[in-house]
């Protein structure tokens, strides 16, 4: 082997040990017959232990990672009535199953840690995204191709399948934001792009990927910087530039999965659909059945509890019923579906004219 090449595959082996974070100097998983997260609706997330109280919160983490996984947007924890629904996650939980992790800590002592896995039924989820009105990232999603050069101090040298393991921290992110990124082959004229990454030579880098699918490419260029290291990093769709961004860190791992989480972004921006839910607003409705002040003060309490309505005000009293202005965390068409299941209002007309409230009926109690 070159004494080149030889000082690459060392400084590589180092970079890994560093990636896997502090305190650990190696660690071994075997798939074989592990319990894995395969596909969007499933995630792992780590436990203290096995108690139902851990794996109810546990649940509640891996449903928010479905979450982001299935509408591709990371802020989706913030749309209203998301965080009230993570609090239900057994209500969409399909399965789950415990993996246990071993490691070797730098003191060489052995290192463990519990995983929870757990499946989510897609219609069930599927149908919580609709009902909150959330945005919807496609399936299948594309795979870009990650062209990766990273400089330890000793020149910039190309990350390609042989050195997988090198990019375990922004495939691992990319997996976890529910898509996936691809690393060329690796042959020679391939290798000898490093230098075309370096100076940002979108053409060229474009001209090798021809021979991969589809016309995707992040490039990034991860080198040391003092406090850490610090990558910058373009990602391209057919010839466009979509976004561009630098991330810094202490932490290599760190700053290289910044780069699957800005194309996550930038996928999210260009190809997810908007909810259905309709447009946040004030909008007026009508309830009928209501026969009394236990019958109000019954819908008043549910309609305190419901997390996408944030405020309710009467407006109007006439003998059949009651019109409500309630402003809204997501559409009338939202508010529609999430009533629909709880059992105490039923849409008597599935849209309104213009101008014109939405009737519910209150049923019994």
């Amino acid at each position: 082997m070159p004494q080149a090449m030889a000082r690459w595959m060392l400084a590589l082996a180092l970079l890994v040990g560093g990636l896997l974070g502090p305190g650990v100097a190696h660690a071994q998983r075997t798939e074989g017959d592990r319990a894995v997260a395969q596909g969007a609706y499933a995630a792992e997330v780590v436990v203290r232990n096995q108690t139902d109280g851990e794996r109810d919160k546990a649940l509640a983490r891996a449903l928010a990672q479905v979450l982001v996984n299935v509408t591709g947007d990371r802020d989706v924890l913030q749309r209203g009535g998301v965080r009230e629904e993570l609090a239900k996650a057994k209500d969409y939980l399909d399965g789950f199953d415990y993996r246990q992790d071993e490691g070797v800590a730098a003191t060489g002592a052995p290192s463990f840690q519990t995983m929870l896995v757990a499946r989510f039924k897609q219609p069930e989820v599927d149908d919580l995204v609709a009902m909150l009105g959330l945005p919807s990232w496609p399936q299948p999603r594309p795979k870009p191709v990650l062209w990766l050069a990273i400089d330890d101090g000793s020149g910039p040298r190309l990350v390609a399948l042989a050195q997988v393991n090198a990019a375990g921290a922004i495939l691992g992110q990319a997996k976890a934001r529910g898509f996936a990124l691809g690393l060329p082959a690796g042959n020679a004229a391939e290798q000898a792009a490093v230098g075309a990454i370096w100076r940002g030579d979108r053409a060229a880098i474009a001209a090798l990927s021809g021979r991969y699918s589809p016309p995707m490419q992040l490039i990034g260029k991860l080198r040391r910087s003092p406090g850490g290291w610090t990558a910058d990093w373009t990602f391209v769709d057919n010839g466009k530039v979509l976004s561009s961004w630098q991330t810094s860190n202490a932490d290599a791992r760190r700053a290289m999965a910044a780069g699957a989480d800005g194309t996550a972004d930038a996928l999210f921006k260009r190809y997810a659909r908007a909810g259905s839910g309709g447009t946040p607003g004030v909008y007026r409705v009508r309830i009928l059945g209501i026969q009394g002040s236990d019958d109000y003060l019954r819908l008043a309490g549910y309609l305190d509890d419901l997390p996408i309505v944030r405020r309710m005000m009467p407006v109007a009293a006439t003998p059949d019923g009651m019109e409500l202005s309630l402003e809204l965390a997501s559409g009338i068409a939202s508010f529609g579906k999430y009533v629909g299941r709880g059992g105490v209002l039923e849409a008597v007309t599935e849209s309104a004219d213009a101008g014109q409230p939405t009737t519910f009926r209150l049923t019994g109690g």
